[in-house]
């Protein structure tokens, strides 16, 4: 099966950042492509402190879109993320939506660890406008199981052990790594994802300066479960394409069994709501 990951530089339009999801969309379907995924907040990427102009409830326009382009190409569409709604609140959930061939929702996550930093030249609090999620979320699909994260998850491997013990074969990571923490720990952790976990990884990425305030790393990749590079964006707006073949995926966990392993310590335990 061939997948895509779809690399954005997504501003404040949100009329813009559709048309170019759009594009980059169509372009990996028209090269064959039957599992295309979006990255992190590919409606907005406000400026730091900032309101959305894209917060709305999940059943709204962007779903729609969501929706939409998935029915029309026959596609399994991975939404990167939207800014949902909290009902009562003046925070959002960062929520990422797969959307099967026939435009049915199948797989809804909301990000349960959220990025607050203070490196240098980079200050960022997601928890000021964004609440933790909960749940843990496999997306059954057409072409494949997805086991669903965003971004800062990356840096906490028990979610992605979860993820496989209930059934994932690709793990998701739509993400908007800044450049500090990208051009060292994007690549190391996503392969150390896909290598202990015996599973796809695609990482689909935002891309560039969005603000003045606010530039992400990009390198938006698709990892397979021995840990190699299959495809990588280029700088810039674009899209990486490569084969997924689970063939593989089963040679590796018969071969080296490490996922049969008990874990040391019990259930999962996920991050609580901040208050």
């Amino acid at each position: 099966m061939l997948a895509a990951v779809v690399q954005l530089c997504s501003g404040s339009d949100l009329d813009y950042n559709l048309s170019r999801a759009q594009f980059w969309i169509d372009r990996a379907r028209c090269a064959g492509a039957e599992l295309i995924a979006l990255p992190e907040n590919f409606p907005c990427m406000r400026e730091e402190g900032s309101s959305n102009p894209a917060r709305a409830p999940l059943e709204g326009r962007i779903l729609e879109f969501l929706r939409e382009t998935a029915k029309r190409y026959q596609i399994v569409l991975a939404g990167g993320t939207l800014a949902e709604e909290v009902p009562g609140s003046s925070r959002s959930f960062n929520t990422s939506v797969v959307v099967d061939r026939g435009g049915e929702v199948v797989g809804v996550y909301r990000k349960i660890h959220l990025f607050d930093i203070d490196l240098p030249g980079t200050r960022l609090r997601e928890s000021a406008a964004v609440q933790a999620g909960r749940e843990i979320v496999v997306a059954d699909t057409a072409v494949a199981r997805l086991g669903l994260s965003i971004c800062y998850d990356l840096r906490f491997p028990e979610l992605y052990r979860e993820l496989v013990s209930r059934g994932a074969e690709v793990l998701l990571v739509p993400s908007a790594f800044t450049v500090p923490t990208g051009s060292d720990h994007w690549e190391p952790l996503l392969r150390a994802r896909a290598i202990e976990n015996q599973c796809f990884v695609m990482a689909a990425a935002q891309v560039g300066e969005h603000s003045p305030s606010r530039r992400s790393y990009g390198r938006s990749m698709i990892i397979d479960p021995w840990g190699l590079v299959l495809a990588q964006a280029a700088d810039g707006e674009g899209i990486a394409l490569a084969e997924l073949d689970f063939d593989h995926l089963r040679q590796i966990r018969e071969r080296l069994p490490a996922l049969r392993h008990r874990r040391l310590h019990g259930s999962l335990e996920v991050a609580r709501d901040r208050e």
